[in-house]
């Protein structure tokens, strides 16, 4: 029994160091657990602050770029929404202003001076004008001042068409002396003395051997009659001399006779002969200067530059338009302009009377129902309504 008791008590105390000793270990082991969660909470902790760390230095880093950029920005910004409202400021105090004050009166503009547009001039009478704005040839180059000048031309043409020389004459003899007789006179003097004078001497040796004074007393109506006497004698001797009685058709033979020059050759050439030349003379001096064809004020050099303009075969034509014009419409004083069919194209427009009913008074010859300056004219004109001159003392 004793025994009994005895191992009962051997097997308690066994038991009991056993549940010491396994709790022991079971404690040890729980600290060893709680030791090393311990020890890696405060490794994560100190990763944690770490980062942390890095993160706000970076940041801090960074921080004042970024700053700067956007407060740049910012300023940038503010700065032109300154502007744009300063700029609607300044204009609605303008537009305040301009309410505001009492509005002055402004004198009318003056209207600008307006050519017809192409009122053509019949022999009767005159087309209502048109306005236009005339041309203006500042600036222009060579190929439009020749199509300006060749379409003047065309127009001219179209009111002249039946524009001839305006000296009587039969043959070229007649037509050199009165050529020569034309200077310093009008075409229609020439014509009322002619008749008389080829009467009386009708072929250069008649002339070559006539009384000086007795073709003085014929010729004093033209003016300068004592030259030309002098003149048509010498030529006419020449002619008889130098070239058997005939009138030359060469222009450097023609510009050997007295009293003969380039303008004088070329009426013979293109009229007499049918041979191309340009008659530079006063009329054909001004209008050309007055379109700017040409600035030269020397006849052989305005022939030359005006010359260029056209193609040879018009040269004869072009000059009897020319000066046509320059007779009827374009005067050298008072130029009709408000009765110039070639208004639109004139650079000098303005120049004269623009007004088209006192233009039209202005208006001479066949253009003013007045009578030509040939005696004789050719049936061409007589038909398109023109008038033979009056002759010498029928008033």
């Amino acid at each position: 029994m004793k025994k009994s008791s005895a191992s009962k008590k051997t097997a308690a105390n066994t038991e009991t160091g056993a549940n010491t000793e396994t709790g022991a270990r079971t404690e040890t082991a729980a600290n060893t657990g709680k030791a090393a969660s311990a020890g890696a909470g405060s490794g994560g902790k100190a990763a944690a602050k770490k980062t942390s760390a890095a993160k706000k230095a970076g940041a801090a880093k960074k921080t004042p770029a970024a700053t700067k950029a956007a407060t740049g920005q910012r300023s940038a910004a503010g700065q032109k929404t300154a502007k744009k409202t300063a700029a609607k400021k300044a204009a609605a105090k303008k537009t305040a202003a301009k309410k505001a004050a009492p509005l002055k009166r402004q004198a009318p503009a003056k209207k600008p001076a307006v050519a017809p547009k192409k009122a053509t001039v019949a022999v009767k009478g005159v087309a209502p004008a048109k306005t236009v704005t005339p041309a203006s040839p500042r600036g222009e180059s060579r190929t439009a001042l020749v199509r300006r000048a060749r379409r003047i031309n065309r127009e001219l043409a179209e009111v002249y068409p039946y524009a001839h020389p305006e000296l009587d004459f039969e043959n070229p003899f007649q037509l050199v002396v009165a050529t020569v007789l034309s200077a310093q006179t009008t075409d229609l003097r020439v014509n009322q003395t002619t008749p008389a004078l080829f009467a009386k001497y009708p072929t250069p040796e008649d002339l070559a051997a006539a009384v000086p004074e007795e073709v003085e007393e014929i010729l004093r109506p033209t003016g300068f009659f004592r030259a030309k006497t002098r003149s048509v004698i010498g030529l006419s001797k020449a002619l008889v001399e130098d070239f058997g009685g005939e009138v030359p058709g060469r222009l450097e033979d023609l510009v050997k006779l007295p009293g003969v020059g380039r303008k004088t050759a070329f009426v013979v050439l293109g009229n007499a002969y049918g041979r191309p030349g340009i008659t530079v003379d006063t009329h054909f001096q001004r209008l050309v200067r007055r379109w700017r064809w040409t600035e030269e004020t020397d006849p052989d050099k305005i022939e030359a530059a005006v010359g260029a303009l056209f193609p040879k075969s018009d040269w004869t034509d072009l000059s009897h338009h020319v000066i046509w014009h320059g007779r009827r419409i374009c005067h050298a004083r008072k130029p009709a302009c408000g009765a110039c069919p070639i208004a639109p194209l004139c650079p000098a427009y303005g120049e004269g009377e623009t007004d088209p009913e006192k233009a039209k008074k202005l208006l001479k010859y066949e253009k003013g129902g007045f009578p030509g300056q040939r005696l004789k004219p050719p049936q061409a004109y007589l038909d398109a309504g023109g008038k033979p001159a009056p002759p010498l003392g029928a008033g």
